[in-house]
């Protein structure tokens, strides 16, 4: 109870200020330099053979299809760009365990890698020379007690160690993974509200609740921050466009009241003109009753009753 707490109350503090958003991308490749040295990867659950993350570089977009789980065993297939030879060999590590069988590094492409290439090692030289190819790393992801862990699952350096090009995974556990799809959803529901022109200052309380689910998404707490990732959308305000679709449907409604009101006014003045010649005809029926009460006692008698009636009629 005391989290739940502790995470709305964060909620509210970020209504007023603004914090650093930290982002949960599963897998990104980073560089050290200006040039690309690995382009396009794919990251595969080796036992069951599912894809579970795949690179694009020619639009930098990496898909998240399954989270990559702490103690799994991977392959990952990436390509390897060399765009001129250099003096020396370059150098591929691994931040994967030793796969449970099979080498740490399968290649079967036309590269001359060289004699220093060592398949069963988990750091190997190859050649510096001008070329590309694709190579598959295999391994374990290390384990981990944390709820995420950024792991540098390939390293390329260069002659004199220095990092070229790395491929970093996020190892989530099974709540992480649930809480980074639900995360993927609601961030691309609350750019469909920006762009249908939903309120503003209900878009930017959806963008503080994303940033403080991952706040607490990153403390280890995914049951509470899927809780709050949850609550984005749950009556949200129309966008521009049904508000719009909104305005026939007043105006008619405005229409119907404005005759009603008429209606009602004319009935009114009727009723009233009513109750006037009513009036008039009991004030006559009461000179008629006195006038036969001195010559016929029955006449008198149902000139009275009619008075009487006429009377209850217009509420006298």
């Amino acid at each position: 109870m005391s989290k739940k707490v502790l995470a709305l109350s964060i909620i509210l503090l970020l209504t007023t200020i603004s914090l650093t958003s930290i982002s949960l991308s599963s897998a990104q490749t980073t560089s050290t330099s200006d040039t690309q040295w690995i382009t396009d990867y794919k990251i595969y659950d080796a036992t069951t053979n599912e894809l579970l993350v795949q690179h694009d570089a020619s639009t930098n977009t990496t898909q998240v299809l399954s989270p990559v789980l702490p103690s799994a065993e991977i392959s990952i297939t990436f390509t390897v760009n060399v765009i001129a030879s250099g003096d020396g060999d370059l150098t591929l590590r691994s931040g994967l365990g030793k796969p449970s069988s099979g080498t740490y590094w399968s290649y079967s492409d036309t590269y001359d890698l060289g004699s220093s290439f060592k398949p069963n090692s988990a750091s190997t030289s190859f050649n510096w020379v001008e070329g590309t190819f694709e190579i598959t790393l295999n391994g374990v992801v290390p384990a981990s007690t944390s709820a995420a862990k950024s792991i540098n699952a390939v390293t390329l350096a260069g002659p004199s160690g220095s990092t070229l090009d790395t491929i970093k995974i996020l190892a989530t556990t099974a709540g992480m993974g649930n809480f980074q799809t639900l995360l993927a959803q609601k961030q691309n529901e609350v750019a469909s509200m920006k762009a249908s022109g939903v309120d503003a200052g209900y878009t930017a309380f959806c963008d503080s609740i994303l940033t403080t689910a991952q706040s607490v998404a990153l403390s280890g707490d995914t049951t509470d921050a899927i809780a709050l990732l949850n609550g984005i959308g749950v009556n949200a305000p129309a966008g521009s466009a049904m508000q719009i679709a909104f305005y026939p449907i007043v105006a008619v409604f405005a229409v119907l009241a404005v005759i009603f009101v008429i209606l009602f006014l004319r009935t009114r003045s009727k009723i009233g003109y009513f109750r006037l010649v009513v009036e008039d005809q009991i004030k006559d029926l009461e000179g008629l009753t006195l006038r036969a009460s001195k010559i016929d006692r029955a006449m008198s008698a149902n000139l009275d009753s009619v008075k009487d009636r006429l009377k209850r009629l217009i509420g006298m």
